[in-house]
């Protein structure tokens, strides 16, 4: 029976230095919360579009990725200051078996990736009807 609706992070710097598509990959900051039926997990993925995510739970490991277009053409463009760097998103979790890993859901609003993590039925509070005998 699953017991569990855990999440476990896998420790890892929040930046890195490996190179994807010409640029630097980069560990979102995220958080984890519980609310009701389900745990929320809301990861900062600025300069990612929807369509350019990609998110896969297969053998209780859940992977995020978003792909970042660069802002400006690097070979016709001056800078004058470059600050902002541009790269992929990736980050890795373990999730126990108390998530109903097949209603898993997401939404992109504002830089801001949130997955639905829905508990499974079987860990949710249930009921019991109280039968009186006359």
């Amino acid at each position: 029976m699953a017991t569990e609706t855990n999440i476990q992070k896998r420790e890892t710097p929040l930046a890195q230095t490996e190179p994807v598509r010409g640029g630097p990959l980069y560990i979102p900051a995220v958080d984890i919360a519980e609310r009701g039926h389900e745990l929320l997990l809301m990861a900062d993925m600025p300069g990612v579009r929807a369509d350019a995510v990609d998110i896969q739970c297969e053998r209780g490991t859940l992977t995020i990725h978003g792909k970042v277009e660069p802002r400006q053409d690097v070979e016709h463009t001056n800078y004058l200051l470059r600050e902002y760097g541009v790269g992929d998103f990736r980050r890795t979790f373990q999730i126990g078996e108390g998530i109903d890993a097949a209603k898993i859901a997401a939404e992109l609003r504002e830089g801001v990736l949130t997955v639905h993590l829905p508990k499974a039925p079987e860990l949710m509070p249930r009921k019991i009807a109280v039968k009186a005998n006359v």
